[in-house]
């Protein structure tokens, strides 16, 4: 890509504060956009072969939407833990495997998608975010849910299509958490906590694709419990 289609998308930017170029076999973050870093609100690089976000994309002080959707990053600077406006971030389609330390100073986060990553675990760095609505873990290599995921502030956590064999109880106790989807892992229906059904706030869980029939479920102690929220949700909805 020149460097005068790129200037063009630099001007577009100044004046309406969204920068996008995806799928333009980009390899490395435009050090240009700096100039920009007062301007933007929104970032999209999907697409491309960006290995390295660069310390710098810690100074767009006013972004609140970043997306690198299927690139190639392998780790996230810490810089990243700066963007205190930052509402949306998706990341699906990379290689990582861990979020840096700092990722709970993001603080304004609502929606985060790291759907198709090479995750082992839930990142304990989730539990301090206040605002997380969405939590797009799916396509990952996460085998259990630790005891921290109690602490999640999430509306909705997707961890389809993983490896995962045990869940903590304390998911049971996530104040906000109304849907779990758990499609596709390796779970036994004895590794389902039975909290889920009888005392959480959810009332939408998806455990298709398991290593238990779904009928199976509904003889556990706590489905009626749990159909009561699932009913009551979707009449909301209707």
């Amino acid at each position: 890509m020149g460097n005068s289609a790129l200037k063009a998308h630099l001007e577009t930017a100044q004046k309406t504060g969204v920068f996008q170029l995806t799928g333009k076999g980009l390899t490395e973050f435009p050090e240009d956009l700096q100039k920009l870093t007062s301007n933007l609100r929104t970032i999209d690089l999907s697409s491309n072969k960006i290995e390295l976000l660069p310390p710098l994309i810690g100074k767009f002080s006013f972004l609140k939407s970043l997306v690198l959707n299927n690139n190639k990053l392998t780790a996230l600077p810490e810089e990243l833990c700066k963007l205190k406006k930052l509402e949306t971030l998706h990341l699906n389609g990379n290689h990582l495997r861990q979020l840096p330390a700092a990722f709970g100073q993001l603080s304004a986060l609502k929606t985060l998608s790291l759907s198709g990553n090479q995750l082992r675990t839930v990142p304990t760095q989730l539990c301090g975010l206040r605002h997380l609505d969405v939590v797009d873990l799916s396509k990952n290599q996460i085998q259990n849910v630790p005891d921290t995921v109690g602490e999640l502030q999430a509306i909705e956590l997707n961890l389809n299509q993983n490896q995962i064999s045990q869940i903590s109880v304390q998911i049971s106790h996530c104040p906000r958490l109304k849907v779990l989807r758990l499609e596709e892992n390796c779970l036994e229906l004895s590794m389902l906590p039975q909290s889920i059904l009888s005392d959480s706030q959810i009332s939408l869980l998806a455990v298709e694709g398991n290593l238990f029939e779904i009928k199976k479920l509904r003889e556990l102690e706590g489905y009626d419990k749990y159909m009561e929220r699932f009913t009551a949700t979707k009449k909301k909805f209707a």
